[in-house]
């Protein structure tokens, strides 16, 4: 038979032992994080049925979807976690008590076409808050603290959580009798940044058929620039103009009030009136979150506030506010730019046991005594030379070899080394146990991400 070439996937990441631990360690992160603000883990079906899956309707979605036939069924992989939360929220809302906090971390698959960095199987990690016919914008505003934790743990410092909202979009393009094309002018709006106010107004004026004078004034709006509150006071003059406006302007308000107790520092929160996230979805306060370095990255963490998560199952109103960080592509990109810390260990075990006699029970029993003292052991019993076992504690990384032979077991003693440094101690087990925790704790010292 013909052997077959092994490869993988244009699109799929494969990580190697060590850097599936760094993803691992990125995700333990969030899951703790996520956990502080009550959110609980929620996990649901990779595959739905087609008709479940696309009740929001085709166009984009429907062409990167993977779908297949399995009999009779027409099934497709989930391609959001945010379509099978609406799912899960109607189909089990007399059993939920809410409002309802999730968080999930989970695979997605995408169909579009694999480039560097955007992959077509990847992990995102999603917070959602819904609730039962109203929602307290105080879950808006507690939104960018719980991106400000996930990220300050994760390692970084030098980011920027950038808030808007569609409400105060919305009343202004609707003062200027633009309402039809207010979902034409926020996506092109969104692009102000890549390709700059001139070429934003030409395509405002020439595509959309947007008044000269009206996309000056759109321009004008979207330039008020400095901190939250002088971005705000700025915002105060519009007020008036439209009843959404004053509403949105009164939700954004209450965002920038509770950001100091809620422990978001002024120099990682900015008001953005250009970000408007491209789905119509989106009905109040967005958030897009950007590394100050790396702005070539885009946002790696974004989402916002709708008014019904599950109004395709339901007829219950179900407003909701979410983010989600798109796990796979962020940790690709870290890694790519190096920072990822290299110093942290990505051992698959804390100690390799060595046994030195031909009777194995004393090794097992002392493996057993390390793992019941919450120290990841690995039992060695290949029949190879001594050089060769300690060169695969090295090669894994593992930072402890025990050797335990038979002057060991008859003193009651552990001869244990140090791979890092050296140093070989001949202590009794519960004294080593204590060593090597101490290690540990100080080589698990550091963040995951490094600027």
């Amino acid at each position: 038979m013909a052997k077959q070439t092994p490869r993988t996937l244009s699109g799929f990441m494969e990580l190697l032992p060590a850097p599936q631990q760094q993803m691992e360690r990125m995700m333990e992160i969030l899951r703790k994080t996520y956990a502080l603000y009550g959110f609980t883990p929620l996990d649901t079906p990779v595959i739905e049925s087609s008709e479940v899956l696309l009740a929001k309707g085709g166009g984009e979605t429907e062409k990167q979807i993977y779908r297949f036939q399995k009999g009779d069924a027409d099934l497709s992989l989930r391609f959001d976690l945010t379509v099978p939360l609406a799912k899960y929220v109607a189909m089990h809302y007399n059993d939920l008590t809410f409002p309802f906090r999730r968080f999930q971390i989970g695979k997605v698959y995408r169909g579009e076409r694999a480039q560097r960095g955007r992959f077509r199987e990847f992990y995102q990690a999603d917070i959602d808050v819904i609730g039962d016919r109203k929602l307290s914008p105080l879950n808006e505003a507690e939104i960018p603290a719980i991106i400000y934790k996930t990220f300050s743990t994760l390692g970084l410092k030098r980011f920027r959580i950038r808030v808007n909202n569609r409400k105060i979009l919305n009343g202004f393009y609707a003062s200027l009798d633009l309402a039809d094309k207010a979902g034409d002018i926020m996506r092109t709006v969104d692009k102000l940044e890549k390709i700059g106010p001139e070429k934003v107004k030409s395509i405002l004026t020439e595509d959309f058929a947007v008044p000269p004078e009206s996309a000056e004034e759109i321009l004008h709006f979207l330039s008020a620039s400095g901190s939250a509150e002088e971005v705000l006071k700025a915002l105060e003059g519009f007020r008036g103009r439209n009843e959404l406006l004053d509403q949105g302007l009164d939700e954004l308000g209450l965002v920038v009030r509770y950001l100091e107790a809620f422990g978001v520092p002024a120099e990682n929160f900015a008001v953005d009136l250009t970000i408007a996230r491209g789905l119509d979805y989106y009905t109040g306060t967005v958030y897009e979150t950007v590394l100050l370095d790396h702005p070539e990255i885009g946002s790696v963490c974004s989402g916002g506030r709708y008014d019904n998560l599950s109004e395709y199952y339901t007829e219950k109103q179900l407003p909701g506010v979410g983010i989600s960080i798109g796990l796979t592509r962020l940790f690709y990109v870290l890694g790519e730019q190096g920072m990822l810390n290299p110093d942290l260990p990505t051992a698959p075990a804390d100690v390799l046991i060595l046994p030195m006699t031909e009777d194995l029970s004393p090794a097992i029993a002392l493996a057993t005594q390390f793992r019941d003292n919450g120290v990841r052991a690995q039992l060695y019993g290949e029949e190879k030379k001594f050089k060769q076992k300690v060169s695969y504690a090295s090669k894994l990384g593992i930072p402890y070899v025990v050797f335990l032979g038979e002057d060991e077991i008859r003193d009651g003693i552990v001869a244990c080394k140090d791979m890092q440094t050296g140093e070989q101690t001949t202590l009794d087990p519960k004294a080593t146990i204590y060593r090597i925790k101490a290690g540990l704790e100080a080589r698990n010292q550091g963040a995951v991400i490094r600027e």
